[in-house]
């Protein structure tokens, strides 16, 4: 197990506005941009682990952190069974995973697990920092590309939204959780996720409509 931890440089910083943040993975590389760049950001403090089961033991001895930033492909992981056994262990703290290959498969079965979202190794170092921040926030985190290839699958009608966007719409405004519109249009919760997250962002472009559907997509989101 590999560790690192930067709270003597936290002189001129809150305690309480420190972040503390646990990032398994085993490439060195990661590791060390997270040693080299995020543990030199004032309001984190960074642990590394090389393996789920050093990151499991990190946690259940050094935690709780904040976050917790776990390498898809890594030793014991075993696919999405790693990241359902950290998010268990950690209870409401966010869980998000980080790999080299994003897709939209692996991010719904990561949103439907109850990820706090997936970030690509390809992000700029500075990005990587702020999805971080975005995640602790309480946010889900989601690579810009996978919106934009989920939205290509309903290409719109005669309005902004696509019809399934119009269809889960309707759901929202009849005060809908996205599990149960998931239940009842056989899709996946991270599906549903997407397709709110594409209906907000579109109707943020449409003055008239706006005041009235972003209060209700806001309530069950």
């Amino acid at each position: 197990m590999q560790s690192h931890s930067n709270a003597a440089m936290r002189d001129n910083t809150q305690a309480s506005d420190v972040m503390r943040i646990l990032v398994a993975d085993d490439h060195e590389m990661i590791l060390d941009i997270a040693r080299m760049y995020l543990a030199q950001q004032p309001d984190m403090d960074v642990s590394t682990a090389s393996d789920l089961n050093a990151a499991v033991e990190l946690f259940q001895n050094q935690g709780p952190f904040d976050v917790v930033v776990l390498d898809y492909n890594m030793p014991g992981m075993d696919g999405i069974e790693g990241l359902r056994r950290m998010i268990e262990l950690v209870g409401d703290r966010p869980v998000a995973l980080i790999t080299g290959n994003p897709t939209t498969s692996l991010m719904n079965q990561a949103l439907d697990e109850g990820a706090a979202g997936i970030i690509s190794k390809s992000l700029p170092i500075k990005s990587l920092a702020n999805s971080i921040r975005f995640i602790h926030s309480g946010e889900t985190y989601i690579p810009l590309h996978l919106i934009k290839d989920h939205t290509k699958h309903d290409a719109p009608q005669s309005g902004p939204l696509s019809a399934r966007e119009m269809t889960v719409l309707g759901f929202l405004g009849e005060g809908r959780k996205n599990k149960e519109i998931a239940v009842s249009l056989g899709l996946s919760e991270g599906t549903v996720k997407m397709h709110v997250m594409s209906i907000c962002k579109k109707l943020e472009a449409s003055n008239d409509t706006r005041p009235v559907v972003t209060p209700k997509i806001a309530e069950t989101s």
